[in-house]
C-alpha cells in the first residue's frame, strides 16, 4: 500500500464572498485560481497555498445567522504549518498590520501556535514545530 496522499484541498463554508474573498486575498497575499459558480449550485472561490487548494464555499441554503463553532461536530480549525517561533512572530506582526484580532503566540512542549478567526469566525491558526 502507498503512502497516505498529503491533503490536497481544504473547503469552508462563508456566509458572503463579497466579505470573505478580500479578507482571505488579504491574509494570503495571493489571488484566487478561481472564483466560479459550480454545478452544484453554489459559488467557490479558490486559492492555491503551497501545494495545498484551500476553497471559499458561499451557499444559497447557509442561514445567515449561524455562527462558527468548533464545538460542534466537524471542522475544528485550519493550521498552516511555519518553520518556527520566529515566523509566528512574523505572522503575528502582518496579522496586526491587518488588523486581525488574534490570541497571540502560545507556547507548549509540542509546539507553538498563533490563533485568530476569519469574517465568519472559522478558527484558524498558525503553527511551529518545538524548538529542536
Amino acid at each position: 500500500m502507498s503512502d497516505f496522499p498529503a491533503i490536497g484541498h481544504v473547503a469552508v463554508t462563508v456566509k458572503d464572498l463579497k466579505v470573505s474573498r478580500p479578507w482571505y486575498q488579504r491574509l494570503f497575499g495571493a489571488e484566487a485560481v478561481l472564483d466560479e459558480p459550480t454545478d452544484g449550485g453554489f459559488h467557490h472561490t479558490v486559492f492555491m497555498i503551497g501545494g495545498t487548494l484551500v476553497g471559499l464555499h458561499e451557499h444559497p441554503a447557509t442561514d445567515s445567522d449561524d455562527v462558527f463553532s468548533e464545538f460542534r461536530t466537524g471542522l475544528d480549525h485550519i493550521g498552516f504549518g511555519c518553520a518556527d517561533r520566529a515566523a509566528l512572530v512574523d505572522w503575528q506582526n502582518r496579522l496586526e498590520a491587518q488588523g486581525i484580532a488574534h490570541g497571540g503566540i502560545v507556547d507548549a512542549d509540542y509546539g507553538s501556535g498563533l490563533s485568530f478567526r476569519d469574517p465568519d469566525g472559522i478558527a484558524l491558526e498558525f503553527f511551529a514545530p518545538p524548538a529542536a
